[in-house]
């Protein structure tokens, strides 16, 4: 039993005292301190990048957020712009037109002025008068009715209208009121008496009819 003893603690210092253990041992221990101070470990390398990673993301979608916020009110802009150009365009095109329409205003007010003496004149002339027996006159009297008839078809033919609104429903936009009076016969508030014809052009009263309009009794 003493002899194995001994030989087990030979055993055991002889593997102790390896010189294969005692060459390793120095590296072991030199690789060991190496990657302890090297830096982080792996595992805080990741987490570094996750934080840098979470922080750009952030920033990209704040950058986000305002581009959006920009071309909204570009978008918005642009559309007000567009809406501000075709209300132009439509403005532009009702002043071209009406001017087409009512550049003659002024000149056909002008004639309106003949055209009243025409009437005038042709209801002058006795009717009874307007004979063969009177040629003078007849041709005279036939002259100016002509010239009415002719002067009228003009006026028409570029949208002049003439308006005799006697029995008619007084109307304030054509009619100019020069007296109310109870006449027999005439409703009230209707057109009684046309002391002067008015007239629209193209839709738009140009002179309106001196009338006088019945009322009640």
């Amino acid at each position: 039993m003493a002899s194995w003893c001994v030989r087990a603690v030979r055993q055991s210092y002889s593997i102790v005292a390896s010189p294969v253990l005692l060459r390793t041992s120095p590296r072991f221990l030199c690789a060991a301190a190496q990657q302890k101070t090297n830096g982080p470990s792996p595992d805080e390398e990741t987490g570094g990048q996750k934080a840098e990673q979470s922080t750009a993301e952030k920033a990209l979608a704040e950058e986000k957020v305002q581009l959006e916020e920009q071309l909204k009110e570009i978008t918005d802009k642009y559309k007000r712009a567009l809406a501000d150009t075709e209300n132009l365009r439509q403005r532009s095109q009702k002043m071209v037109e009406d001017a087409k329409l009512y550049g003659i205003q002024g000149f056909c007010k002008d004639l309106l002025e003949v055209a009243d003496i025409l009437e005038k004149a042709t209801e002058s002339v006795p009717k009874e008068e307007v004979t063969e027996d009177n040629p003078h006159l007849k041709n005279l009297y036939d002259g100016l009715v002509m010239t009415e008839v002719q002067i009228q078809k003009v006026f028409t033919k570029h949208g002049l209208v003439r308006l005799n609104p006697e029995g008619q429903k007084f109307d304030p936009y054509e009619h100019e009121a020069l007296f109310h009076a109870p006449v027999e016969g005439k409703e009230p508030g209707t057109v009684a008496m046309v002391t002067k014809v008015g007239y629209k052009l193209h839709g738009r009263t140009l002179r309106p009819a001196l009338v006088g309009v019945a009322k009640a009794p």
